[in-house]
């Protein structure tokens, strides 16, 4: 999907407001550098807190004349989305029964571990309801006045998409559940015990958050999200539909055996099938192939150290480390880390998801262990008394 900017008109709520101009021209703890444009105001200076491009309003259409870039395989509609299919499904009925009774949706939530389409399913609601979106993400936004800002300029019926809703601060989480329910938000007049709250009434919108993690989500905003979508990693057949469709948006020809070997090496995450692809694409300019096919898959992965069951080098070494240095353990988290020569947090937080889920280690009290199916990859003899498979 191209992101493009989109100029839309103003609509204007039907509701009392009190000025947006004026609410920010009398809160002095919420300056000129926290403004964005308003209503019948001048535009403060942008808020350098925030990266500006992600205030920009932007459309799924690519505006005239303007070519779709390879590095954009997202489908806009989720007809063309692949995978999800109960999801897909409870996404359509609610977007259809919101159509029907001329409302914006509820608020959504999308949870899920990266690369599976978070960000490729707000973009499609906001398609599909045919109205603008508005994205940042969590990490941007370091003020609560950076997000009122964002929220007061918002037109009726508009998306509102959060990335990394979890990583808000504290004062913007408790801004952002407000507007949430009562489409409002508070400007704080003056200072000291003369300081009072002028509330600043918001258009009806539709919040959308993805979170890699949603039990850091705090109660009362998780609370506020109508629909909430988990999305589940990918099969190999799905990995390959996705593989195919994304081939022929970067016009590159692949035989299906090609693909399902792509897909089973992919991790179950289109992005990482989106991204392996390309580099066999890669392979495939370089050799002059005029189709992809296994043996240059198998060909390119080997060069990129990535193994017929997904595993890259880090994986590797840390298996390699844990059978060979440990004896298959148990061993700490730290001690594993420092033989390998990665920090702490990489190897929990980029390896040791998948390896765990494919059984290739087991977290225990004591520490990690390597399974029988680890031993048996690094092409070593599992010990006898082992009894983890």
């Amino acid at each position: 999907m191209v992101i493009r900017r989109r100029a839309s008109r103003r609509r204007r709520s039907t509701s009392p407001r009190l000025s947006s101009s004026d609410a920010w021209a009398q809160a002095p703890g919420l300056d000129a550098a926290h403004g964005n444009e308003l209503d019948g105001g001048v535009a403060p200076t942008m808020n350098t807190g925030a990266s500006e491009k992600s205030l920009q309003t932007v459309s799924a259409q690519p505006q005239e004349g303007e070519t779709i870039s390879e590095e954009v395989l997202r489908p806009n509609t989720l007809d063309s989305f692949v995978g999800q299919p109960r999801l897909k499904e409870q996404l359509r009925l609610f977007l259809e029964a919101a159509r029907k009774c001329h409302v914006p949706p509820d608020h959504i939530l999308l949870a899920g571990p990266p690369g599976l389409g978070k960000t490729t399913l707000a973009m499609i609601v906001a398609h599909e309801l045919d109205v603008p979106i508005r994205v940042t993400s969590g990490p941007a936004i370091q003020h609560a006045g950076d997000l009122a800002s964002i929220l007061s300029s918002l037109e009726e019926g508009e998306v509102l998409f959060i990335d990394e809703i979890h990583r808000l601060p504290r004062a913007a989480e408790e801004l952002l559940y407000i507007a949430m329910e009562d489409f409002r938000v508070d400007v704080v007049v003056g200072k000291g015990p003369g300081a009072s709250s002028i509330p600043l009434t918001l258009p009806r919108f539709t919040a959308i958050g993805a979170t890699t993690r949603e039990g850091m989500l705090p109660a009362p905003l998780r609370a506020r999200f109508g629909f909430t979508a988990n999305l589940d990693y990918y099969p190999p057949e799905e990995l390959q539909k996705v593989i195919q469709r994304s081939a022929k948006v970067l016009g590159v020809k692949i035989v299906p055996s090609a693909a399902k070997e792509l897909s089973l090496r992919s991790r179950g995450t289109p992005r990482i099938a989106n991204r392996l692809l390309r580099r066999v694409r890669d392979w495939g300019v370089v050799h002059n192939l005029p189709e992809i096919t296994l043996s240059a898959v198998r060909s390119a992965l080997d060069l990129y150290q990535v193994d017929k069951e997904g595993l890259n080098r880090l994986d590797l070494s840390v298996l390699d480390a844990l059978i060979n240095s440990f004896h298959g353990g148990p061993v700490g988290l730290n001690n594993l880390a420092a033989m390998v020569g990665e920090e702490a947090e990489t190897i929990e937080t980029v390896c040791e998801p998948y390896l765990v889920r494919e059984h290739f280690i087991m977290r225990t009290p004591q520490g990690r262990v390597a399974t029988k199916k680890a031993w048996k990859h690094m092409g070593k003899v599992p010990p006898a008394t082992l009894d983890i498979d």
